[in-house]
């Protein structure tokens, strides 16, 4: 599913070395030699054009002081003078003085499909977690390629997109198989229909070369980093392409970069995790029956969740609400742990009587145009991107016995899961090889943010990537599962963000801290 994005289911002068390409961006990829070289031609331009900053659009929601610009990209870094697209880009500039200020701060929240534009309202909601950060960085925010204002995709019409009920995800029959497999032939189809044009381009590599374009478009000669989610994907390829433009770099809630994880692999790893934070999820729920009423054990919980999916099946709440929908609302939960009581609210309601309160939640609102409009767009990206950037399995009965199989353990997420990514098994555009993501000459300390318990990027992402990035650092929460866990209150990482970020500082050796604190109902 839309790694960080949950609910998918239903974002100056010319400077030194923004010229050379680090000769690591080669690294003995056929075809990529040119691709460095675009970049470095892109970059150079962008340096030297700069943004015009501006008052936002009124209708993009970002009032000021947050300012909004455009940057010029190259659909095809191999054709860099080629067809150009414009990426939209904001900033809100430091709050502390002249002298604290350390350059800029660029943001990605995940997806893929992420739009990063709300980063500067951190500063402007007087966010105290990231307050001592923003006394010395800009905080800057973008549309990578395809999202949002960015030369956005699309594969399928929004309000057709949004529509429910949808089928259950989890099959009863062969004929349930064959339909799904069906809608997820259309929905590529659909893509190279509406979005062709685009598609080979969609790619990981392509927006970290985009990333360094806004780098040199900023006027900074090297980049200061802060990814969360497939963000981190994102700056662990731009580690590895552009390893000597990197001042410092923050991963959060890390996605595995080995090559064999990327996609089909990954989504498989997160249908195990998604479990374990559910019953996290329903031990809590059960811990505070007093609030809920429903059930003191994690098995009653269940027990309750699987009578609701029951229902819903042979009559959608308020006739839109199924199966399907009920896992795209109830996925938050094992998500973010802010998701905990609303969900828990709803369902409890629900079990009380109540209907309505879980059909607001779970039910699409056609009468939301543009938030429909997001919504398909960022499934849109989230497929692209990730059906471009590797080879997919294509054989059915591959996809068919990992399912089963993981369904009969793991059945919260994996079907659901499933029938995402086929559109991946008859995608109409060239699958990459995905970037060897290692340490070359010049990369700096990164330092690596993780929870235990997360769901949507496992654990061992970030001890793979720590082991992939030497004198990297890696902070565990430990007993914790919060999907993004640099935003929260738990000071034992906050400090150390502040400390990297604001000092250069590291610890000598990696860290384990104890969790933030569990939501109270």
């Amino acid at each position: 599913m839309a790694l960080g994005s949950a609910g998918a289911l239903v974002t100056a002068t010319l400077v030194a070395g923004a010229v050379t390409a680090p000769a690591a961006s080669a690294a003995g990829r056929p075809g990529q030699d040119r691709e460095a070289k675009g970049a470095a031609v892109a970059a150079a331009r962008a340096a030297k054009a700069g943004i015009d900053w501006q008052d936002c659009p009124a209708d993009w929601g970002l009032a000021k002081p947050i300012q909004c610009g455009w940057v010029s990209v190259p659909v095809d870094y191999a054709h860099p003078y080629g067809k150009q697209i414009k990426l939209a880009v904001d900033r809100i500039g430091n709050t502390g003085t002249p002298q604290e200020r350390q350059g800029s701060l660029v943001y990605n929240p995940g997806g893929p499909g992420g739009s990063g534009l709300r980063f500067p309202t951190r500063v402007t909601n007087k966010n105290p977690v990231w307050a001592n950060v923003a006394k010395a960085y800009d905080f800057v925010g973008f549309d990578p390629r395809g999202v949002g204002h960015s030369a956005p995709i699309s594969c399928i019409d929004p309000q057709e997109f949004v529509k429910a009920p949808k089928m259950d995800p989890v099959p009863d029959t062969e004929a349930d198989k064959r339909a799904q497999r069906k809608l997820a032939r259309e929905y590529a189809e659909g893509c190279a229909e509406r979005s062709g044009a685009m598609l080979p381009f969609m790619t990981t590599p392509n927006t970290a070369r985009d990333l360094d374009v806004i780098r040199a478009a900023l006027g900074e000669k090297k980049l200061n980093y802060l990814g969360v989610s497939y963000g981190t994907y994102l700056g662990a390829v731009y580690g590895t392409l552009f390893p000597g433009h990197l001042r410092r770099m923050i991963v959060d809630s890390v996605v595995d970069p080995a090559r064999e994880n990327i996609w089909y692999e990954a989504n498989l790893n997160q249908d195990i995790a998604f479990e374990g934070r559910w019953k996290d999820w329903e031990d809590w729920v059960a811990a505070n029956d007093a609030a809920f009423h429903l059930g003191t054990t994690r098995a009653a919980v269940q027990a309750k969740w699987l009578q609701l999916r029951a229902t819903a099946k042979k009559n959608p709440l308020g006739g839109v609400v199924g199966p399907a929908e009920l896992i795209s609302f109830f996925q938050n939960a094992p998500y973010y742990d802010s998701s905990w009581v609303p969900v828990a609210t709803a369902f409890s309601k629900y079990v009380a009587g109540d209907t309505k309160a879980l059909v607001d939640a779970a039910a699409p609102d056609m009468s939301d145009t543009a938030g429909n409009i997001t919504a398909e767009n960022g499934n849109a990206v989230y497929t692209a991107v990730e059906c471009t950037d590797a080879k997919w399995p294509t054989s059915w009965k591959k996809w068919d016995r990992d399912n089963t199989r993981l369904n009969k353990d793991y059945p919260f997420m994996t079907w659901a899961n499933a029938w995402m990514n086929l559109p991946c098994a008859t995608w109409p555009a060239k699958q990459r090889t995905p970037v060897e993501v290692t340490t070359h000459k010049g990369l700096p300390q990164v330092l690596i943010v993780q929870s235990t318990r997360d769901a949507a990027t496992p654990y061992e992402g970030a001890v793979d990537l720590h082991k992939r990035f030497q004198g990297s650092r890696l902070i565990t929460e430990k007993d914790a599962g919060s999907h993004g866990v640099t935003g929260l209150v738990n000071p034992c990482i906050n400090q150390r963000v502040d400390s990297y970020l604001i000092d250069g500082k590291l610890d000598g050796a990696d860290v384990t801290c104890g969790p933030h604190a569990t939501p109270k109902p």
